[in-house]
């Protein structure tokens, strides 16, 4: 996570320019915010129209329902006059001869279809159909009961009513405006047997009105429990199925709210239910209730475009301000670069903190061109003269040493290895001497350490073994010179401590974590703790071993890289020599 911040966060950002920082931290802090600022605005505005248009459709829709209720209860009472007077049965289920008593039926019952018609003129019309077949039919007050009435679907729920009340209604048709019916069986309660239909027919109209004055913008449906819409706006959806239009399924619940879509706008629904199972549905599209948190919302981006342009403007004049004074300073921090330490006569940049900054900035490099010069160079020369003094210290140490045994070898036997051993002197000081470089491959120090143990096998016969494992991919790479040699010297001078067992030296050479790893690993006789700590002190007098090599790859290469030595008083001893992967020309 904290690469791929600084690569495509951190260094993009500190790569801009400082005018753009400035653009992007004003962006970040004032635009941004502005933005969440008219956004959340406009959803806590439009979420308060929201639940208070719903407040206001729940108590419209809640109103619509009682006065529909009201309305229906008053159908209801009529009904039951009708349904409830034995006279009009009696009338309606007597035998009548060819005489003219049935005009008595005609009398009582226009009597009292005129009088309801006249107290409840919301009746388009009211009947009753009958069955009896010696009742004579006047098709107006009583209608037969013929087979396409035995058809329509008025006849078969009132089969099924029990008495109970049905309501029906039919859309608007080019034969007549959309009509609500509300029809009852009657019974004889005596013979327990139908003896006719009571139907009123009303406009459909009339019932809407109940919900009209509601509306308030408001699409506004009556369906049945079976989602069959009975009254609406567009008469032309009466008998359709409502949930299938809205696409939405209302649940047991007696009263709620959901979104939906009608007529391709996402738009709020509420209903509340009849005492009958009927439901009044209030649909109010979103876009009315968010227009004017729109409005609202315009408004307040309006003005804070108006804001972020003068900022803008005074943000720009600010930024050139800061940029050309640190364009200043930049130009000097590129001459001192360059190595000019001259004085220049830049403008003054004022007191604030540029200005001071400014001002030390000079200071510092009256100084620096003062001092840099002496303490460089004396830098400088102070590390190649250590490096060519340890240079100088190592050589003569190895020759001393080589001389010596080729000196007691020669005295004590007149044999031809003192002509191997001299040869192997040669290859080694051939090789050491590298023009006055101190910087070689390590396949040349490899070969330079052969060299060494050649004479060294010819001097121990038999007490000796080299082992080398060198892979030969770090062949190419870059050492100080007699990095190997002198612990393989040490190997062999303090190691060894069992006559009849010979000495194992192993050389390996190998690319551990983007670095060189060369070792020497012996199992002499190993050091104590102390000894080794002894060792590994920079004390005068004590040689030029590990500590001469530490110190000349920690001035060539770093001081990541040296010499680490690892042993245990009695397994042997493992030198570590770190280098890195430089292929430089040597």
């Amino acid at each position: 996570m904290r690469p791929f911040y600084k690569k495509y966060i951190y260094m993009p950002f500190v790569n801009l320019s400082f005018r753009s920082k400035l653009f992007l931290v004003f962006v970040l802090v004032t635009i941004i915010p502005m933005m969440l600022l008219v956004y959340f605005s406009f959803e806590l505005t439009k979420s308060k129209l929201t639940e208070q248009i719903y407040i206001n459709m729940m108590n419209s829709t809640a109103q619509i329902t009682k006065n529909l209720e009201n309305k229906l209860d008053s159908y209801e009472h009529i009904s039951a006059s009708i349904y409830l007077d034995n006279r009009l049965a009696n009338y309606l289920t007597s035998e009548y001869q060819d005489d003219p008593s049935y005009l008595d039926v005609y009398n009582y019952i226009g009597n009292r279809i005129d009088t309801i018609m006249a107290a409840y003129p919301d009746f388009d019309s009211a009947f009753i159909y009958s069955d009896n077949p010696s009742l004579p039919k006047d098709h107006y007050y009583i209608k037969p009961i013929t087979p396409e009435v035995q058809e329509t679907e008025l006849y078969q729920k009132l089969q099924q009513s029990y008495g109970n009340i049905v309501h029906l209604s039919s859309p608007i048709t080019e034969e007549g405006p959309a009509m609500f019916t509300l029809a009852r069986l009657l019974n004889n309660n005596s013979n327990q047997y139908p003896y006719g239909m009571l139907v009123f027919q009303i406009s459909e109209s009339v019932i809407y009105s109940l919900m009209e004055k509601e509306a308030g913008g408001k699409d506004i449906f009556i369906m049945n429990d079976q989602g069959i819409i009975l009254s609406s706006a567009d008469k032309k959806l009466i008998n359709t199925r409502l949930p299938e239009l809205l696409q939405q399924n209302f649940g047991e619940s007696l009263s709620g709210r959901f979104d939906t879509t009608y007529q391709g706008v996402k738009a709020l629904a509420v209903y509340n239910t009849l005492k009958n199972g009927w439901k009044t549905v209030s649909i109010f599209p979103y876009d009315s209730i968010i227009k004017d948190a729109k409005s609202l919302s315009q408004l307040i981006i309006k003005i804070s475009l108006g804001f972020i342009g003068v900022a803008l403007l005074l943000i720009y004049i600010t930024a050139s301000l800061f940029s050309k004074r640190i364009r200043t300073l930049i130009r000097m921090i590129r001459r001192i670069e360059r190595g000019d330490f001259n004085p220049t006569h830049e403008e003054q940049l004022g007191s604030d903190e540029i200005g001071q900054l400014h001002f030390a900035f000079q200071q510092m490099t009256t100084r620096l061109r003062s001092l840099i010069t002496e303490v460089y160079q004396k830098e400088l020369q102070s590390k190649e003269a250590e490096l060519d003094l340890l240079q100088a210290q190592i050589n003569p140490h190895f020759l001393y040493n080589t001389l010596g045994s080729i000196s007691s070898l020669a005295i004590k036997h007149q044999d031809p290895q003192i002509q191997e051993m001299v040869l192997n002197l040669a290859k080694f000081y051939r090789i050491s001497l590298n023009k006055g470089k101190s910087i070689l491959t390590i396949n040349e120090e490899v070969k330079l350490t052969q060299s060494y143990n050649a004479i060294q096998l010819i001097r121990f016969k038999g007490q000796l073994n080299f082992i080398y494992t060198i892979d030969q991919t770090v062949l190419p790479y870059s050492t100080v010179k007699l990095a190997l040699q002198p612990f393989v010297e040490n190997a062999i001078i303090h190691a060894i401590w069992n006559q009849e067992r010979p000495l194992n030296i192993h050389i390996k050479g190998v690319v551990e974590n983007n670095s060189i790893i060369l070792s020497v690993i012996d199992d002499g006789m190993g050091m104590s703790r102390d000894t080794l700590q002894s060792l590994l002190e920079d004390k005068p007098g004590r040689g030029y071993g590990i500590s001469n090599v530490d110190r000349r790859i920690k001035l060539k290469f770093g001081e990541y890289y040296g010499v680490k030595v690892y042993s245990r008083l009695g397994a042997g001893t493992t030198i570590r020599i770190i280098l890195p992967q430089n292929q430089v020309q040597v």
